[in-house]
């Protein structure tokens, strides 16, 4: 069976880069190894409950008036009305540190507020950091790393608040440990703190539904639970793709969202076996709480929490099984017309180690989960109020569960560190787009697959 183009992966950025194929009449088929759709944003059913997996919220949400950001571009793109995501915004969120926090909300005019309130003496700074990065352009395809630390530190004196802006950017998006480029620092920081965050009404199954739907009404074909297994490589090229079933199809381009390092293993020549680049070392456990009541009730307004424990922000692998100084707290009972849940629900997100997790016998793995929920939620209690008494179901999934379900090397959620902003390999029909391409959060894995799609099937025509 030959295609113009085959996709690897039926995550956001697939899906969106397969709707943008098959709308213009190419021959497309998506292959998906797994039988859910959404990859590293996708859904479970767990005691009679449908849980999210890697939405904490939408970023880039702006109003209707707005038509240059990110969001509106995306659905123009994809030729879905603004009510097909269903956004509901945050009412507002938290940075919290050691006597210090921050508020903010899809209104930039809050948090500068809050900046001026609480570090006087870097209002003007943070004023023109933010006038800088409204005006950057972090779409350019070849840019020259710079560590955001340091150009954090040209506008900022303060090293408090430098950690607390780093802590929601990081946490959201990025893939270095100890510092982030100055480039996706930028796209996080308007996608965040200048634009805003929403929830879907129903979670990531809607966004997920629209997106399926639509494919299949462009005449996009769809395969589930069939992965590939190998990539044949040939003069330059990908030649033909073998299926997890043994089946070979062919196509004259290949876009994988798989990631760079897990696309190059399935290559057939060793070269590209050992020319991988390093692999994404940073990987997360999330405990998930539904409650009796809701977090609002219990004095928790925030929609998204960011907290950290000490003055100086740690982001990176630790060496235990998790890292319970930091976290992110997701209340989605607190956004905007949230009657679609039927109980409180808070989740814990904190940085975990993958080797540990991994080396784990099924009997050990059941209790170290258990323990690992309780270290989470007796740090979390130093920012928000107690409410395990309130806990009628709870889960917890780790590094083991994101690299069993996405396939991605370490349970890397955020890929690898070098990102391939121009979606090239070293094989010219074969890109990437998704995660280790370089856009981050839902939309942006969305924009890089219509951005790879356009750029290397539609323009290179």
């Amino acid at each position: 069976m030959h295609y113009e183009t085959v996709i690897i992966g039926a995550g956001m950025s697939g899906l969106a880069a397969g709707i943008r194929l098959a709308y213009f009449g190419k021959r497309v088929c998506i292959v998906e190894r797994h039988s859910a759709f959404g990859g590293l944003n996708s859904f479970y059913r767990l005691g009679g409950r449908e849980f999210d997996v890697g939405l904490h919220a939408v970023t880039n949400f702006v109003g209707p008036e707005v038509r240059s950001a990110p969001l509106p571009r995306l659905l123009r793109q994809l030729r879905l009305s603004r009510d097909a995501f269903q956004l509901r915004p945050q009412r507002f969120s938290e940075i919290r540190f050691p006597g210090c926090r921050l508020r903010f909300s899809n209104d930039i005019g809050l948090l500068i507020g809050e900046v001026a309130d609480r570090f006087p003496d870097q209002a003007d700074g943070f004023r023109r950091l933010v006038a800088e990065i409204r005006e950057y352009d972090d779409l350019q395809p070849d840019v020259t790393y710079r560590s955001a630390r340091e150009v954090l530190g040209t506008y900022l004196s303060d090293p408090l608040l430098i950690e607390m802006l780093l802590c929601p950017l990081m946490y959201y998006g990025s893939a270095q440990e100890g510092d982030m480029d100055y480039t996706a620092l930028a796209t996080l920081f308007k996608a965040i703190l200048c634009e805003g965050l929403a929830r879907p009404r129903g979670g990531v199954r809607t966004l997920i539904r629209v997106l399926v739907k639509k494919y299949r009404e462009c005449g996009g074909e769809l395969r589930m639970k069939c992965g590939v297994q190998r990539l044949e490589v040939d003069g330059g090229g990908v030649s033909a793709l073998v299926l997890s079933d043994g089946e070979t199809i062919t196509a004259d381009a290949v876009l994988s969202s798989a990631g760079f390092t897990e696309t190059m293993r399935l290559c057939s020549d060793a070269e590209a076996v050992l020319a991988t680049g390093e692999a994404g070392r940073l990987s997360f456990v999330e405990s998930i709480s539904c409650l009796d009541t809701t977090p609002a009730d219990l004095g928790l307004g925030a929609a998204v929490l960011f907290y950290n424990d000490a003055e100086r922000f740690t982001y990176a692998r630790p060496d235990g099984p998790v890292d319970v100084s930091s976290g992110v707290i997701c209340c989605p009972n607190n956004f905007d017309d949230h009657e679609d849940l039927p109980e409180g629900l808070i989740r814990v997100t904190s940085l975990a180690n993958p080797d540990y997790w991994d080396g784990l016998d099924e009997a050990a793995y059941r209790a170290a989960k258990q323990e690992c929920y309780g270290r989470v939620l007796d740090r979390a209690a130093r920012f928000v109020p107690e409410f395990r008494d309130h806990v009628v179901f709870k889960d917890i999934f780790t590094p083991r569960t994101i690299r069993h379900y996405t396939g991605h090397v370490n349970g890397a959620v955020y890929g690898a560190p070098a990102k391939v902003r121009s979606g090239r390999t070293r094989l010219k029909n074969l890109f990437i787009c998704g995660t280790d391409q370089g856009f981050v959060g839902i939309i942006g894995a969305m924009l890089s697959g219509i951005a790879m799609a356009n750029l290397h099937v539609l323009q290179g025509e």
